[in-house]
């Protein structure tokens, strides 16, 4: 056995079970082609121990996420299926499928989805969950 590696193989089959392995999360073309015209998460990545959070989103025809600002976080987006506009102050950018967006932290959009919808992947870090802390003493 190497170095450092348990002696008991019922330690070592435990330690095996807890470490991080990769494997396949979704099927995006199975998502995206659900009938059903509603708005919002698809599929949220929800593995634990995970560093990042990621989202598919749908829009129907013509829906939008309104304008915002997100203050801590950089967002890419992929554009899986459709076709729609990410309004800035500065105007608007048309994206459609196979498109990758950057939305830097700090930044101001909005998402309009086009006249067959949007379907679109967010992936950025992921947000700190909230803590209990004790007051500190004055």
């Amino acid at each position: 056995m190497p170095q450092n590696s348990p002696n008991d193989p019922v330690e070592a089959a435990t330690a095996a079970e807890s470490q991080p392995t990769a494997h396949l999360l979704a099927d995006l073309a199975e998502l995206t082609a659900d009938p059903v015209e509603r708005a919002g998460a698809r599929w949220t990545l929800s593995e634990r121990g995970r560093q990042l959070d990621a989202n598919l989103i749908r829009l129907p025809a013509g829906h939008r996420v309104d304008t915002h600002t997100e203050p801590d976080l950089d967002v890419i987006v992929v554009v899986i299926v459709g076709s729609g506009t990410i309004g800035t102050p500065d105007g608007s950018s048309s994206i459609a499928e196979g498109a990758i967006a950057w939305l830097p932290r700090a930044s101001t959009r909005s998402i309009t989805a086009g006249k067959h919808g949007l379907s679109y992947l967010t992936v950025h870090r992921r947000r700190p969950g909230l803590q209990i802390r004790t007051r500190p003493t004055t």
